[in-house]
């Protein structure tokens, strides 16, 4: 890594790596569009017939679902304006892009599964993917701080 990579000091973009973070971030919210819909017409029925769960409980269910639903889109949308961001370094961008998908495979990906199979000892695992968007965000702060001009 070079002294420039790690300020987060150089305008050089990778085209290989922004078409792939690019189509990462559309493809991550197209799912967050498919799993919200879910969310909002198919997920109740699936509840109560899977696990013949009480009204408090789906809903309960369905709220939760939600939140990963909502924070999955909102983050592939910050990716998707990572893929903007020039005058920070590419080593910096991707472990950024790496944070916030971990972020929604942890966080959201747990919800879902939560919901989906109704094991409540899931939701351990979603702060990790809330801690990985803090690295992700903090990383954003830093890197503007720290570049000379940066430019979306």
């Amino acid at each position: 890594m070079t002294s420039g990579e790690m300020t987060g000091v150089t305008t050089q973009r990778d085209p290989l790596a922004f078409r792939y973070l690019l189509a990462t971030s559309a493809v991550l919210g197209m799912l967050g569009v498919l799993i919200g819909a879910f969310g909002a017409h198919g997920l109740e029925n699936f509840l109560v017939q899977t696990h013949s769960l009480d009204g408090e409980t789906v809903a309960k269910r369905i709220d939760q679902f939600d939140v990963g639903a909502r924070y999955h889109l909102v983050h592939a949308v910050a990716l998707l304006a990572i893929c903007s961001i020039r005058g920070i370094s590419p080593t910096v961008i991707r472990a950024i892009a790496v944070f916030m998908i971990l972020g929604i495979v942890l966080f959201s990906g747990s919800l879902y599964l939560l919901v989906a199979t109704n094991t409540t000892w899931l939701g351990a695992i979603t702060p990790i993917g809330g801690v990985s968007w803090i690295i992700g965000w903090t990383m954003i702060a830093v890197a503007a701080i720290r570049a000379p001009k940066v430019e979306v």
